[in-house]
């Protein structure tokens, strides 16, 4: 939202025009919900990040061609778009690329993340030391601490910095550096000594510009590693520690208007027997404090629910926040008195939906938002924070429609807990035509089934019949510290026997049939799907999806290994892995996996193939058939992102099903070449 809460900007996505990637857009919205959106931005390369400055201008990032620039590769660079209309223009442009922009709520300053090789000088070195590695075609990076990689990222030879945008040289005084067209913008690096450390690092800028609070990565023994919170005073670049302790990471929140109190996000480590836990605090950091932060207040910690800290209301009498609770992720506001006994929650938005991307208006009545559900895709919303009211803005595009009907379902588990899920049926599904269903088990696994995803839609399957069960077992979030608890260290236990009560509920339903169920899951949705084939053959079919197979391989491979490995002894992977229980598989089982995908390295899904062709009871014949089938795509990574293949996905996904769960031909998808 803009400063003076007159103007919206969001991203949007949509398909190229010959439908094999996505390209993202800037669009302007309207608060008031009169205007139509429109688009702001148009290129191939694509346009994201977008941040206001305090003038109204908008910053974004793109890698389109930049008209008056010389010609070279493309990277990200630095555009402005005139709070007054106009042409967007390059203000800074670099061989390394822009990464996240941020601005000041109430003061010109605008900051960026950028990465640098970690030996350059300065700019012009960086940019020297680009230059020769590209034209002596070196790849090569050579690594000191842990992680070396990140979802499907390999980390380095680059490493983050925050710097800060300044005018260059020549600039007149009495033009911000924003408007001032005729001055090019440099960077003054915040961060020289980060090495690694703010990777992923997650950053709050106060009011004023004056002062950055991030997130640290301390390196520990043994390649284990927690987040610090540092403080860095921009006028000097000085860094300071604000909050270290054992056994504790910390990530800044929002600002408080008044720039006197930043909100801070704990997490504890976990151990194999305690699951960990998240909190919101108060840190005072004004300048009357003893040392420039004080003492951390802890806020509405009797609340047991893990909340995303939002957005302050402009009085700074409470924050906003998100958090997982019963199904969708609602808006709550937390205020926040003089006196941490008068904390109250209070849920502002009433509707089962999931909402991100919290901003407040400038009069403090109003907040927006983006919405979704299993009902429909992301749109914007004007929140009534007195109400609780929500009214979707006029959107690019409207919502798309579902073939079939929601309800909300719960079984009982055998220790009393109510395991919620939903439920999505097809037309036409009754007690005269009861329908096929499909398990789908959530990835995380500290997650929900509350908002809706392109990548596991249920609506395509209620399309071709089928109703698809989405449950939210032990381990899920928005049913308290307890429920997550439940499941901690024993993914084989409290998790499974939770989806079988579930299951159990649904096919003794009328209008469900029993006798026609598969099971499918992703990531640790795919383990669980990997555990239920070696524990029940209820299912007629099961599928499979960047998987993990064999704990004791996949927790030092992972790419964050430091985190896995503290979750369980190597008793209780060996206990709890799948692997161990391949001869007991007589369930047809569609492997699917990316060979980029280093979250859940592609070695689970090859050792999980291999071991089903030659120990399950389905194994390959001494002609080489089995039911069994593997989807292997070499340029995806833990996700399936590229269009045609996400659509190869389904079609190959329907094939399986069809073949096992209704005894049906259902053609490959032709793109397959089979």
């Amino acid at each position: 939202m803009s400063p003076d809460g007159r103007r919206l900007v969001t991203t949007v996505a949509t398909l190229n025009g010959k439908g094999t990637e996505f390209g993202t857009a800037l669009w302007e919205l309207d608060p008031a919900g009169q205007k139509q959106a429109r688009r702001i931005t148009r290129s191939a390369k694509g346009e994201a990040g977008a941040a206001f400055a305090a003038n109204g201008d908008v910053y974004f990032t793109s890698a389109r061609p930049d008209p008056d620039g010389p010609e070279g590769d493309p990277v990200n660079a630095l555009w402005l778009l005139p709070a007054d209309g106009g042409e967007a223009r390059v203000v800074l442009n670099r061989p390394g690329g822009v990464g996240a922009v941020r601005t000041a709520a109430a003061a010109d300053a605008t900051f960026v993340v950028a990465e640098v090789l970690a030996g350059s000088a300065d700019e012009d070195d960086d940019a020297e030391r680009r230059k020769s590695r590209k034209d002596n075609k070196v790849s090569a990076i050579l690594h000191s601490e842990y992680p070396v990689r990140y979802w499907d990222a390999d980390l380095g030879p680059g490493q983050p910095r925050i710097f800060a945008v300044e005018p260059g040289k020549g600039k007149d005084p009495g033009k911000p550096a924003t408007v001032d067209a005729t001055v090019p913008l440099i960077l003054r690096n915040l961060t020289p000594d980060a090495g690694p450390r703010v990777r992923e690092a997650e950053i709050a800028v106060s009011p004023d510009g004056r002062t950055i609070y991030a997130s640290y990565t301390k390196p520990l023994a043994k390649a284990d590693s927690r987040s610090v919170l540092m403080a860095i005073d921009v006028a000097s670049g000085n860094t300071r520690v604000i909050l270290d302790h054992e056994g504790m990471s910390y990530f800044p929140g929002p600002v408080s208007p008044d720039g006197n109190t930043l909100v801070v996000v704990s997490e504890s480590d976990t151990t194999p027997r305690q699951a960990p836990q998240v909190k919101l605090h108060l840190l005072d950091v004004s300048e009357a404090s003893t040392s420039g932060a004080g003492q951390l207040t802890p806020l509405a910690h009797d609340w047991d629910r893990w909340a995303k800290p939002a957005a302050w209301l402009p009085d700074g009498s409470a924050l906003l926040v998100t958090a997982d609770d019963d199904g969708a992720s609602p808006v709550f506001r937390i205020s926040v008195p003089a006196s941490a006994a008068e904390v109250s929650v209070t849920r502002v938005t009433q509707d089962a939906a999931a909402y991100t991307d919290v901003v407040v208006a400038p009069e403090g009545r109003s907040a927006y938002a983006l919405r979704s559900s299993y009902e429909f895709p992301p749109e914007a919303v004007r929140i009534d924070l007195q109400t609780g009211e929500t009214t979707r803005l006029p959107a690019p595009a409207e919502r798309p429609s579902r073939p079939g009907r929601l309800e909300r379902i719960a079984a009982t588990a055998a220790d009393g807990s109510r395991v919620p899920a939903y439920l999505a049926l097809p037309e036409g599904a009754s007690a005269g035509s009861p329908a096929p269903m499909l398990l789908w088990i959530h990835g995380g696994p500290l997650g929900s089934w509350n908002a809706w995803t392109w990548r596991w839609n249920p609506w395509l399957l209620t399309a071709k019949g089928y109703a698809v069960l989405l449950p939210d077992p032990a381990l899920s979030t928005g049913y308290g510290q307890n429920y997550i608890q439940r499941g901690w260290g024993e993914w084989g236990k409290g998790p499974f026997t939770d989806l079988m009560a579930v299951t159990d509920a649904a096919v003794g339903r009328p209008d469900i049939d029993a006798d026609r169920t598969a099971a499918m899951g992703g990531s640790f949705g795919g383990y669980m799907a990997n555990w239920v084939a070696g524990q029940t053959d209820r299912f007629k079919a099961i599928v499979t999806h960047a998987s993990l197979w064999a704990l004791d391989q996949f927790g030092p491979t992972t790419d964050a290994s430091q985190y896995w490995l503290k979750e369980m002894t190597e008793e209780m992977a060996l206990e709890n892995s799948p692997h161990l229980h391949v001869e007991k598989i007589s369930t047809p089982m569609l492997v699917i996996h990316g060979d980029k995908d280093y979250r859940v390295p592609i070695g689970e899904g090859l050792r999980l193939w291999y071991e089903l062709l030659s120990k399950s009871q389905l194994a390959a014949d001494q002609d080489g058939r089995t039911p069994h089938r593997f989807l292997y795509f070499p340029d995806e990574n833990h996700w399936v992102l590229q269009p045609q293949h996400a659509k190869v996905w389904y079609g190959v996904v329907e094939h399986f099903l069809a073949r096992n769960v209704l005894d049906q031909n259902v053609p490959l998808p032709a793109d397959l070449g089979l």
